[in-house]
């Protein structure tokens, strides 16, 4: 019987604990956060859970919550990735991150991208040396996008170019413009953007770079831009062993939270340095955080916003990637499909946000303990063997995530 550490109970780390409570390889699970009232309200719905209050500034903190563990999975953001991987080699567990780096580097633009290297040269050696796996970018993007984006490689002999697209068009009447961490959405939007581009990666301006899309089953076109993103790193840095030598890659976003951040953005809204406003010193994004609605993830939360009404319930996760197969021009698109907020709701109490997020997490968690990984060291979820992907969808097709792939001739 498997220990597991969840360190986070926001809506992606309540979400593992709600699923690995129902596992039957899983004996006990820790909740740990700074936040003793959120633990204890997630832990009493549970059997198999305890509540702990940790701080993840403090490694020994982490450490003490750790004890024993087989899995930690961190659910808290980037900043504190690397004090969580060092708990999870100090006792020796298997380490699981929603997110994909860690901050090693004070440059804003370069400082990702070394941090993620870092992590596979440096961490990636340790967790080796003590037979453990760490997995990281383990949500939905990353996480599920890039197990779809690794499916898509069997249909090719060689790959040009990807896109990761996802439109998350979720709209309440209450005002709800994001339905995970507002302030980690709104850091990813005032970020520059990546692309890998000729075999290099580049950052670009935010929300820029338009393209648009109507895939058969949306009712309008949808246009997507850039956004600060992980994915088009990885696949640059795994090219050639994992994406068949991709050249360029491209992760595009659209929804009803670019659309509110946009103009925040172009404002000057979304920025760190303390303003001067009218004898007091702000920070901008501290302001319009402040003003943002904290996204629900309890059942009576999410139950109010539905019943208050629903004015949109829509979206895609798409991949694209083009590239060569027996000499022709093919275009292989995966389609990821999941319940909505309404459907979400009703099949598990959850946003339809929790459901593919959290979900899409837990399904690298159950199998960690289902022991389906034989891998030892680091990686990113792009780097799964395509046999891991292949129980990676069986396992999801459960929760009715479910993918379809379209294959063209162009």
């Amino acid at each position: 019987m498997k220990k597991v550490v969840i360190i986070g109970t926001g809506a992606q780390g309540t979400t593992v604990a709600r699923r690995l409570d129902e596992e039957s390889t899983v004996g006990e699970i820790i909740c740990a956060d700074y936040n003793k009232a959120a633990v204890d309200e997630l832990v009493s719905g549970l059997k198999k859970a305890k509540g702990a209050q940790c701080d993840a500034y403090d490694v020994n903190s982490l450490i003490e919550c750790a004890q024993g563990a087989d899995l930690i999975v961190n659910a808290l953001p980037l900043e504190f990735g690397k004090n969580v991987l060092d708990a999870a080699l100090a006792v020796k567990a298997n380490y699981q991150d929603f997110s994909s780096s860690t901050a090693f580097d004070e440059d804003v633009n370069l400082g990702w991208i070394r941090g993620m290297k870092y992590q596979f040269e440096v961490y990636g050696p340790k967790f080796k040396e003590i037979g453990k796996l760490a997995i990281i970018g383990t949500g939905s993007a990353p996480g599920l996008i890039c197990c779809a984006t690794r499916a898509a490689m069997k249909h090719l002999d060689s790959c040009e170019t990807i896109y990761n697209i996802v439109w998350e068009g979720v709209e309440a009447e209450r005002f709800q413009p994001f339905w995970w961490s507002p302030e980690t959405a709104l850091q990813d939007m005032m970020e520059p953007a990546y692309t890998y581009e000729n075999g290099e990666i580049f950052v670009k301006e935010p929300f820029a770079d338009p393209i648009v899309r109507q895939y058969d089953y949306m009712d309008k076109p949808v246009t997507f831009q850039n956004h600060c993103h992980d994915e088009p790193v990885q696949y640059g840095l795994n090219a050639e062993k994992y994406f068949k030598g991709c050249k360029n890659a491209y992760f595009k976003y659209a929804g009803v939270g670019m659309d509110f951040a946009r103009p925040l953005y172009r404002a000057g809204l979304l920025g760190h340095e303390k303003e001067d406003i009218k004898g007091s010193m702000v920070e901008p994004f501290d302001v319009i955080i402040n003003h943002i609605p904290k996204p629900p993830k309890f059942r009576h939360e999410i139950q109010e916003i539905i019943d208050e009404g629903i004015v949109c319930d829509d979206g895609c996760m798409v991949i694209e990637a083009y590239g060569k197969k027996d000499g022709k021009d093919i275009l292989v698109e995966n389609h990821v499909f999941s319940p909505g907020l309404a459907e979400a709701f009703e099949k598990a109490g959850m946003t339809g946000e929790m459901y593919l997020t959290g979900q899409g997490g837990y399904l690298f968690s159950k199998m960690f303990v289902n022991d389906d990984f034989d891998m030892t060291g680091l990686i990113s979820s792009d780097m799964l063997p395509l046999d891991k992907v292949d129980k990676y969808f069986e396992y999801a097709k459960e929760l009715d995530i479910i993918m379809e792939t379209k294959i063209k001739e162009i």
